[in-house]
């Protein structure tokens, strides 16, 4: 999974175009053509958004589903996370001009059974407790400085919402992601 500079740059361009033009009209509405032309951005892909002011984080919203083309979910993940993300106020329009997109384009997740399968700025965790679903992305690990297990457990904790420990007791699954922004 890789992707040429100009896919990365038309990317970057449909979320900044998604929020802007919902922040404009309101609506969700028909992409560009231009956003269209390119096969390779039409395959079906998860997908994060991470929506930043001033380098703070204000949004973070993504998909794992892979029955949409990526344009498509590019779109509404860019749209939530600037706008519907219930733990960050709405974007404004004065806050536009101070707005960085970054981008995780999410290969498909592969179970793992222990910690050691985890590696470190390669990979984002999946987990699953009974009806509960958490992930962090490859970055979170890097950026904090994470073990493996100290990734599972902040993830069990601050995402699962349960004890650090019950990553033990759950369905673990592992995933790249390209990272674009």
């Amino acid at each position: 999974m890789t992707f040429t500079e100009q896919q990365e740059h038309t990317i970057l361009n449909l979320a900044e175009w998604s929020i802007q033009d919902f922040m404009e009209s309101g609506k969700r509405r028909k992409l560009p053509a231009t956003f269209m032309e390119d096969p390779s951005l039409q395959a079906k892909l998860g997908v994060f958004v991470s929506v930043y002011i001033r380098k703070e984080l204000r949004g973070c919203i993504g998909t794992f589903a892979e029955t949409d083309p990526l344009t498509h979910n590019i779109r509404e993940m860019a749209i939530q996370a600037a706008f519907e993300d219930r733990r960050f106020k709405p974007i404004d329009n004065d806050e536009l001009k101070d707005l960085k997109v970054e981008i995780s384009v999410l290969s498909k997740r592969r179970r793992i059974y222990s910690p050691e399968e985890i590696e470190i700025g390669k990979h984002g965790i999946y987990l699953i407790h009974e009806i509960r679903r958490a992930t962090l992305l490859p970055q979170v690990a890097t950026n904090n400085n994470f073990s493996p297990v100290e990734f599972l457990e902040c993830c069990a904790k601050n995402k699962l919402g349960l004890h650090a420990d019950s990553w033990k007791e759950s369905d673990m699954f592992v995933y790249e992601a390209i990272i674009i922004g």
